[in-house]
């Protein structure tokens, strides 16, 4: 019956003892084991892994402020070209306005000869027009006397019958 006893309190001590990490005759070993592993992932970390992410984030923060001061160059010379070509722009525009307004007082200058030319041209044929016009008047006005002296001999054979002598027709012509 010894054995007995043996075998039935054996299995009661094995179903009664629970989870190891639950024993308090256990925390001391799960303790060091912990602070173990503990340890060295801390000195794995600050020995290894700290370092490179850190290496990265150093690397990362040089070459992002070099590409900032890239940039910033870039457009400072972008500016300086810009504001280079506006000067030009303005001296080019300046340039041809002034040829543009030389180009237009030499034009007025042409347009004001010929002005002149043409005009002293039509003052000659009006000169001449009012020549042959004062002598086409006065041609005129010697034939109206003739016309008038006539006008007037039948206008009196007419009235009296009988024909004017001619020193009666220049005498009408004179006064």
């Amino acid at each position: 019956m010894a054995t007995e006893t043996q075998e039935s309190t054996a299995p009661a001590e094995h179903a009664s003892a629970g989870l190891p990490q639950f024993d308090f005759q256990w925390w001391p070993g799960q303790i060091i084991w912990f602070l173990g592993v503990f340890l060295f992932v801390i000195l794995f970390v600050r020995l290894f892994a700290a370092p490179r992410v850190g290496g990265t984030i150093d690397a990362r923060e040089g070459k992002i402020s070099g590409d900032i001061a890239d940039a910033r160059r870039l457009k400072d010379e972008a500016e300086a070209q810009a504001a280079a070509a506006a000067a030009e722009t303005a001296q080019a525009r300046a340039a041809a306005q002034r040829v543009a307004a030389e180009a237009r007082s030499k034009a007025q200058a042409e347009v004001t000869a010929k002005l002149a030319v043409e005009e002293a041209k039509l003052a000659e044929k009006g000169a001449v027009a009012e020549a042959r016009i004062a002598k086409s008047r006065d041609a005129a006005m010697g034939n109206v006397a003739g016309i008038a002296a006539e006008a007037a001999g039948a206008i009196v054979a007419r009235l009296t019958g009988r024909a004017a002598s001619a020193a009666e027709l220049s005498a009408a012509k004179g006064s």
